[in-house]
């Protein structure tokens, strides 16, 4: 798949032109929304018959890939389903690139064959990576499924790119060992279009730590990047050609004076609502083999974020979820918003302080009518992981409930808004869920 990718490559800075230019990929707006549903969302959840997930009235779902499922290529749909993006391939088909949160010891689904032969001790492809799934865009019936790519560790979350491609990261650091034959902790970029598994490229210059999720504005080409570390960053990378992310930049690390730790752990440093002026500093020794980039940058006067998870971005604001930040660790959403002349400001635009208003937000993304769509990810002696709808005004409401217990991720609407595709992590599956998203 070389040759594919090379030509991917080559077409991406003549894509990224026109789609900043025809302003794709903008998603909704949060703040001052017309139309925006109810006081506070779609009304009460509805028990669901089948025992999966509860949604209001006026809602519905459609499982359209299941753990087990044959794929075209002649694997089965793998487990740990997490991350995900949605992508229109024209001619009324859609793509869905889906991360797999995999490790060395767990199956690939059957397509790569076992993920390490401990009898022969020899390595061959590691079962983390993605699958695609292309269905028709109307009737959300699935033409076929596919592996995209395998030799990976531990797929988390990503993002989409303006111009057609899934950046999935690793949320691990493996060093070279009995588990892997070289470095772990990349962002590797896989092509929605591609019809096979792409090759694992890692992209060095996009900094090598626990990644979670990233992004790419497409007004400015620079990608912003999560770390699932208690002690974690921010980053954003200048890439030094837009639009072509292998070719290397510059990674910085995002800084609020006064502000080393944001968590609000301890007595609150942040105020909620306030906007307080951003720098960046400048990384060195990104590739990182002592797993030290967070620590050298918060030395220097970045600012911890305490796990970084989910992020999005939404007309021209980059919304990030802390899983367990805030006060009563139940998790933070940060508002970012970059300018091209003057500082770059940051937003704590909502802290959760009960269960009842979310509880470890993780992947997110913002719906057509502007409000946020967190996915929950908590493990406690009771899983009860919701789908939360947080308005412009920073209220949370129940979206869904998951009735099985694992988490939910990878929302992310079809370029219509007319579909939220979301994931079931363990036993892995995608539901497609309709209803009145705009009203």
């Amino acid at each position: 798949m070389i040759a594919d990718r090379r030509q991917f490559l080559r077409a991406t800075a003549t894509a990224f032109a026109a789609l900043s230019a025809s302003g794709c990929m903008r998603g909704g707006a949060i703040g001052g929304v017309a139309g925006a549903a109810g006081p506070a969302g779609y009304g009460a959840l509805q028990a669901d018959a089948a025992g999966l997930i509860d949604l209001p009235a006026g809602f519905s779902y459609r499982v359209i890939s299941s753990l087990g499922d044959a794929m075209s290529d002649g694997g089965t749909v793998p487990d740990r389903a997490d991350g995900m993006g949605c992508f229109d391939l024209g001619n009324g088909r859609l793509a869905l690139v889906r991360n797999h949160e995999l490790q060395p010891q767990h199956d690939s689904g059957g397509a790569t064959g076992p993920a390490y032969d401990t009898a022969a001790r020899s390595l061959i492809p590691l079962p983390g990576g993605t699958t695609t799934i292309v269905l028709d865009a109307q009737t959300l019936v699935v033409e076929r499924q596919h592996r995209s790519l395998s030799g990976t560790i531990r797929n988390c979350a990503g993002g989409s790119t303006p111009w057609g491609s899934w950046l999935t990261c690793e949320e691990d650091l493996t060093r070279p060992g009995p588990r892997a034959n070289k470095d772990h902790g990349w962002v590797f970029e896989v092509p929605a279009a591609a019809t096979g598994p792409v090759d694992p490229v890692p992209l060095k210059a996009m900094g090598r730590f626990n990644h979670e999720a990233a992004l790419v504005d497409p007004a400015s080409g620079i990608a912003y990047l999560t770390e699932d570390r208690n002690d974690g960053l921010f980053y954003r990378f200048i890439p030094t050609h837009p639009g072509r992310l292998a070719e290397g930049g510059v990674l910085q690390a995002l800084a609020i004076d006064g502000i080393a730790d944001s968590s609000n752990r301890g007595g609150a440093k942040v105020t909620l609502g306030e906007w307080l002026g951003a720098r960046w500093i400048t990384l060195d020794n990104v590739e990182a083999p002592d797993d030290d980039l967070r620590l050298r940058g918060a030395a220097a006067g970045a600012t911890i974020f305490s796990r970084g998870e989910g992020l999005h971005m939404g007309d021209g604001e980059v919304y990030f979820c802390c899983t367990n930040g805030g006060a009563a660790e139940l998790g933070q959403i940060f508002r970012l918003r970059p300018r091209q002349h003057g500082r770059d400001a940051l937003q704590l635009f909502f802290e959760s302080t009960s269960t009842d208003q979310f509880n470890y937000g993780d992947n997110l993304t913002v719906a057509p009518n502007g409000h946020l769509v967190v996915c929950e990810d908590q493990y406690t002696d009771v899983v009860d992981n919701h789908l939360r709808g947080i308005t412009p005004d920073g209220r949370a409401y129940p979206l869904g409930r998951l009735r099985t217990q694992t988490e939910l991720a990878g929302a992310c609407f079809s370029p219509d808004g007319r579909v939220l595709f979301v994931n079931l992590y363990s036993p892995a599956k995608t539901l497609a869920i309709t209803g009145p998203w705009i009203v």
